[in-house]
């Protein structure tokens, strides 16, 4: 499967790739970690080329020169930018001292789209993202300057991303009561060996057919092949600051590489088909400093998990949920269904009801 078959992203129609294309590494400031300008040109030209046409970045990335880059690149071939969906993301602060530099406040969000529009030398972004939580603003003030902005053509569709699921739902139901804006796409943590999303934010975008657009789907490298028992791994930027994988991680490590060796395929492929196999439309992001990356990680575009993989990965995978997530699956059925089978869903009898009740 090319990149040019598009999905459409959540309750909308929009449509794009089935990989984003992540900048966060385009630009080498600060820190060094990210990729040279060449570099990050290449890997987007490579990524287009190929019939993507979904590109993510943030207004704080590399304190700026991601979209920078974009941008200039963009200026230079007439015509390609209106062919791409271009992200970004506001929150970041990027004036040290000015409290209201960043956040999701009205005068912030216009400010930060002004200074992102002038980066990608571009009139409008195609999806505007809230990067995290500003928890010192009403809701409200940052769904109806959105929705203002929509208004006046500077975004096209909004997005919430690391945002807790009450306030998701929260901004959702506003939005769609007053006949704002709605949400149409989550980006969230998600992979393998981060699975707490689907405690909450998970099933409320399958409920409100909210697209998933998971970020480090491969947990740092982690997944991608590389980190194996014993070994020592010298060339991730990510490692320094995260460190490496512990023993429960090896595990499931472990159990993707032998589903990539029993396929004929890498272990950031089995990684990231799937999350494409999981329920609704999901759309990672990749991200890559080199364009080897991009190339080795797109293979996963043609490999298919059968049932067995499935339950294999989703079982040594498993996640332990915060309350009230246990209480939603077996033993909810056992106390909802006594003994029959709804929905396809079978159920045990509750212990004390192994006869008709008393009447009192």
């Amino acid at each position: 499967m090319p990149l040019d078959h598009y999905v459409t992203l959540g309750r909308s129609g929009l449509r794009v790739s089935p990989f984003a294309l992540g900048a966060m590494t385009f630009g080498q400031d600060p820190g060094g970690a990210g990729c040279s300008v060449a570099e990050s040109e290449k890997i987007l030209a490579t990524y287009l080329d190929l019939g993507g046409n979904f590109v993510d970045t943030a207004n704080f990335y590399t304190n700026g020169h991601s979209e920078k880059i974009l941008g200039d690149w963009f200026a230079a071939r007439p015509g390609r930018r209106q062919r791409v969906v271009l992200a970004s993301k506001f929150f970041g602060n990027l004036f040290p001292g000015d409290p209201n530099g960043g956040g999701a406040g009205r005068s912030s969000i216009i400010a930060q789209l002004d200074e992102t529009l002038r980066r990608l030398r571009t009139d409008y972004l195609d999806l505007y993202w809230l990067h995290n939580w500003d928890r010192h603003t009403p809701i409200e003030e940052t769904m109806r300057t959105l929705d203002d902005l929509v208004r006046a053509g500077k975004i096209r569709y909004v997005g919430f991303s690391n945002t807790p699921a009450w306030v998701t739902a929260q901004a959702q139901t506003m939005a769609l009561l007053k006949g704002w804006t709605p949400l149409i796409a989550l980006q969230v943590e998600y992979s393998l060996l981060a699975r707490t999303v689907e405690g909450e934010l998970a099933p409320l975008a399958l409920d409100q057919g909210l697209a998933l657009v998971p970020w480090s789907p491969l947990r740092n490298g982690f997944l991608s092949g590389k980190y194996r028992r014993g070994a020592q791994v010298t060339d991730s930027a990510r490692t320094a600051f995260v460190g490496g994988p512990d023993e429960d991680e090896f595990t499931v490590i472990d159990a993707v590489a032998t589903v990539a060796e029993q396929l004929g395929t890498t272990s950031a492929a089995v990684a990231l088909a799937w999350l494409r196999a999981r329920a609704g439309t999901v759309v990672p992001i990749l991200g890559a400093r080199r364009v080897e990356h991009l190339e080795d990680n797109l293979s996963a575009l043609d490999v298919v998990l059968g049932p067995e993989h499935l339950r294999l990965l989703d079982e040594v995978s498993a996640p332990a949920l915060n309350y009230p997530a246990p209480m939603h699956g077996a033993q909810r059925a056992m106390l909802q269904f006594a003994g029959a089978t709804v929905d396809g869903e079978p159920s045990t009898v509750y212990p004390p009801l192994t006869q008709s009740p008393v009447r009192y």
